[in-house]
């Protein structure tokens, strides 16, 4: 493992061994203090962030190591310098680069050209860390995690395309239930639906969302990408039977439900269910940081 980029390019023992190295640097954060001793990362962002910049950032301080952050204020990439220098640059002076940009080819070519291990922190195709948080959340409430039914509700976007590679990896059954012209990429869907056959998962894409019926947890994000200037009022002509409430909760048979955040209440879910005891966003969050540590130990150990 030299990058992440993608879920898709873990096998399943080494998105376990992230997993269960998660879990200890949770349960035994002394035992990690220097983990990163006299390592330092850069961190490049195109796009903003809270939970992303701020469990990294901390992350790596509980681990013994320097971050420093690199917003749009120091030139956008591949404007002032080329991604290419970039990447050639800060590799002579970091141990490695977390990125969050719009385009994934923009990652692509950070690791293309950089000798450090890249991460990526998102980009418009993926969003690993947040999937590898994720599934850190639900293993914490499955001793077998591939025994969970995960239904994935409103917009394919880059957290479904993650979601549904690691669930395929990992032998889960997912659905994923979107409006008809809101699925997630065909290729990814294609390229996951072998990993699960592969591994034993089950993975089902769906407009009917009766289709939640018999499900686990059930995840959403928002109807509103970063970047999308589509009306609320359109989206919400779109996306509403597809909300998240009480209701769909009960019909689903869902003990849990998971939102990647930043969500808009009242929109994609209302705050009965957000606030509700089965909710793990809060988990999730704090998941990020150990989730990332363990890649970050991963990487440069």
């Amino acid at each position: 493992m030299k990058h992440l980029l993608s879920i898709k390019e873990l096998s399943q023992t080494q998105l376990l061994d992230i997993l269960a190295l998660a879990k200890k640097i949770k349960a035994n954060p002394a035992e990690y203090r220097r983990a990163l001793d006299g390592k330092s990362v850069v961190m490049l962002f195109e796009k903003p962030s809270l939970r992303t910049r701020v469990s990294f950032d901390i992350g790596i301080n509980k681990l013994g190591g320097h971050c420093l952050y690199l917003d749009q204020q120091n030139g956008a990439l591949g404007k002032r310098e080329s991604v290419e220098d970039f990447a050639t640059n800060i590799s002579c002076w970091a141990d490695a680069i977390v990125a969050r940009t719009y385009s994934h080819t923009t990652i692509e070519k950070l690791a293309k050209h950089g000798s450090v291990p890249v991460i990526n922190a998102l980009s418009d195709l993926y969003h690993p860390c947040q999937a590898l948080a994720d599934f850190l959340s639900l293993s914490e409430q499955f001793d077998d995690v591939s025994k969970a039914k995960l239904a994935y509700v409103g917009d394919g976007n880059n957290v479904t395309h993650s979601l549904i590679y690691g669930a395929a990896i990992l032998g889960l059954t997912m659905t994923v239930i979107c409006p008809e012209g809101y699925f997630p990429d065909a290729l990814v869907v294609t390229e996951a639906q072998a990993l699960a056959a592969k591994n034993g998962g089950k993975l089902t894409l769906t407009a009917d969302i009766n289709q939640i019926e018999g499900h686990d947890a059930i995840y959403t994000d928002t109807w509103i990408s970063m970047g999308d200037d589509t009306s609320l009022t359109e989206i919400k002509e779109r996306f509403s039977p597809y909300q998240v409430n009480a209701e769909l909760m009960a019909k689903a048979g869902a003990k849990y439900f998971m939102h990647c955040l930043p969500a808009h209440r009242g929109v994609e879910v209302t705050d009965e269910v957000m606030d509700g005891e089965g909710s793990l966003i809060l988990d999730q969050a704090e998941n990020r940081m150990h989730a990332q540590n363990a890649v970050l130990v991963t990487l440069l150990s």
